[in-house]
């Protein structure tokens, strides 16, 4: 009787645990950019918008993507997988020009800034002069 009092009593306490713990992305592949076949993108991210900047010389154009989970709850942690196949594609992450969010890559002479955020994901090609 005890032991079944005891399992009433931890069942609730299980699916609360459960429901607290937090939710994470899948990625299940990669496919090129629609802003630029040397990008890997997931290939479950979710096109939202092509962006264009007429009016900052030192952006070029951008795309941003949806993923759930991506960027964990409020965007704090970046997906390392992610960063490691930009890598694995010649990316090099340019770790002292970080700002929060926002992580800056350069392959050859292209940079770009990739913003993680919890939901989603924006890539943003820089001008060859920009100043970041």
């Amino acid at each position: 009787m005890k032991k079944i009092i005891l399992t009433l009593c931890m069942l609730p306490l299980l699916i609360w645990i459960q429901g607290c713990s937090p939710a994470t992305y899948e990625i299940e592949g990669y496919t090129a950019s629609s802003m630029n076949p040397d990008i890997p993108v997931p290939t479950n991210a979710k096109l939202i918008e092509n962006i264009t900047y007429s009016d900052d010389p030192n952006l070029k154009k951008g795309v941003k993507y949806e993923l759930k989970h991506i960027g964990s709850e409020q965007g704090l942690y970046p997906p390392m997988d992610y960063f490691q196949k930009l890598a694995d594609t010649g990316w090099v992450e340019l770790e002292e020009k970080r700002l929060g969010h926002v992580h800056f890559l350069k392959k050859d002479n292209t940079v770009i800034a990739i913003e993680i955020r919890e939901d989603s994901f924006q890539i943003t090609e820089m001008m060859e002069d920009a100043a970041f």
